[in-house]
């Protein structure tokens, strides 16, 4: 018998640490165990400490928000948020349509603005490190990663046929073009055009992940394609950022006015590793091994989740979820995100982490199971007494997500101290709002914390948690809020 593992205390843990008798990773993670520890103190709370409203909408990435559309930058790391810079005005031409954060070897911030220029900007003082020009005729407006924080892709706006082109029964055969680079050092990859010649005509949009084309259909189909062989076949030339190329005549790469040349051509198809008809044009890949999530283009399978084997598209045991909501907002599916495997299926009133098990070489399906799951509290009884002590008893049912029950409204992950951060709301137009922190592994309840702002479920809200820092962003009409909380000792 293998003897017990003694567990080791914070104050012994803080003793290695000031002694330097551990590596960084193992430091790091000694760290993040100790603060989780703090953070579910009864002698902790977070604190409201900071708030401030804008009439543009407002972002939070690892520690920083965004105020005007990228161009205030405030850091949370300090016991109030800071500013950190504030860039100068930007014309209409040079708006910032998107943004990504890179944290790697240097922390960037890659902006692309109206005028097809991308930016590559310092995250920690907004100065400008090095600028791209794309392109002089596509208008590129979209920035998304294909493999997070390696490489990443700017798609353009789809080319629409005009009215009078229609009319004269010309078609639109481009659909838009994708750059993708490689984010550190910033390097070209390829430019491509999406056509409906190559990809058939009822392709409606393209994005990039992992390494996969997804392409969507108007027949409500995706079909998936592998990028690595697009660039290995289709490739007609590399060329490098600020490097003259004879495909614009030697005019340097990356330069007004001829921006990047289009290299990536195609002479046909390139060959369809998935394909699968699904009533959104939404399907998720994950899992161990590989499975996907979809719900299938039919009514009677509307609000059903459906989990099948990558390989072979066999449906898993128990593998049709649906938790048979009635309410306003629909309940909602994913791959869990700490890469264990599992899946998350959130609904107004429960979450389910779901496991699946395969049993290698049997022939036998895989199979879905529960690992745990977490519920709010509900009274169900169709008689209550109000105030005054009279009874009134309830004519028709209430929804899912009614306004009177606890509901679930978001869940959100913290992936280095692995606790679950679950938003649940109760009452009324106004209600109150509770942040609860579970186990990732366990779904135990560990600690309830409670939002100071009221929490109209009417407008649209986002909540970011973040090791000592709850952020709160809340649009309210036209005008939007930030509410920043931080972990500090309770006032005895």
């Amino acid at each position: 018998m293998a003897p017990c593992r003694r567990r080791t205390s914070s104050t012994e843990l803080l003793s290695l640490r000031s002694t330097g008798s551990l590596q960084a990773g193992t430091l790091s993670r000694l760290n993040m165990r100790i603060l989780r520890g703090v953070i579910l103190q009864d002698s902790r709370n977070f604190i409201k400490v900071w708030s401030k409203t804008s009439k543009s909408s407002i972002a939070y990435e690892n520690g920083k928000i965004y105020f005007e559309n990228y161009q205030n930058c405030y850091s949370c790391v300090h016991s109030q948020p800071q500013v950190l810079y504030k860039l100068p005005k930007r014309s209409k031409l040079e708006k910032i349509e998107d943004a990504l954060l890179y944290c790697g070897v240097q922390n960037i911030l890659l902006v692309l603005t109206a005028n097809n220029f991308l930016y590559r900007l310092s995250a920690e003082t907004g100065e400008e490190l090095q600028r791209v020009y794309l392109s002089p005729h596509h208008k590129f407006r979209y920035l998304g990663w294909d493999v997070s924080q390696e490489i990443f892709y700017v798609k353009s706006i789809q080319n629409k046929a005009t009215s009078l082109a229609r009319q004269a029964g010309i078609t639109q055969d481009t659909l838009m073009h994708l750059a993708i680079f490689h984010v550190f050092p910033l390097q070209i990859v390829g430019i491509m055009e999406i056509s409906k010649k190559v990809f058939g005509n009822g392709v409606t949009d393209v994005v990039l992940s992992q390494g996969v084309l997804a392409v969507s259909y108007s027949s409500k189909s995706v079909k998936l394609y592998s990028f690595e062989h697009i660039v290995n076949k289709y490739m007609t030339k590399k060329f490098a950022l600020g490097q003259k190329s004879s495909l614009h005549g030697g005019k340097t790469v990356g330069e007004a006015p001829l921006g990047i040349p289009v290299n990536i051509h195609f002479s046909d198809c390139p060959p369809v590793l998935f394909e699968v008809s699904c009533s959104d044009n939404s399907v998720q890949i994950g899992g161990y091994p590989w499975h996907y999530i979809y719900t299938p283009p039919h009514k009677y399978h509307k609000g059903t989740h459906h989990i099948c084997s990558l390989v072979d598209s066999v449906l898993a045991t128990n593998g049709i979820q649906d938790m048979k909501c009635c309410s306003l907002e629909t309940d909602w599916i994913s791959f869990h995100p700490d890469d264990s495997g599992r899946i998350i299926h959130v609904g107004p009133s429960t979450i389910n982490v779901l496991k699946i098990l395969t049993e290698l070489n049997s022939g036998l399906p895989s199979e879905v199971v529960e690992d745990f799951s977490i519920s709010t509290h509900r009274n169900n009884n169709v008689i209550s007494v109000t105030s005054s002590g009279r009874t009134v008893k309830r004519r028709f049912d209430l929804l899912d997500d009614d306004p009177e029950h606890e509901t679930f409204r978001m869940v959100e992950y913290e992936d280095e101290l692995d606790l679950l951060a679950v938003v649940v709301t109760e009452g009324e137009g106004e209600g109150r709002a509770e942040v609860r922190l579970h186990d990732n592994k366990s779904g135990k309840l560990l600690r309830k914390l409670h939002l100071v702002e009221p929490w109209d479920e009417t407008f649209r809200h986002e909540l970011f948690f973040d090791k000592d820092t709850i952020v709160h962003i809340e649009q309210k009409n036209n005008n939007f809020c930030c509410h920043v909380y931080k972990l500090q000792a309770t006032r005895k």
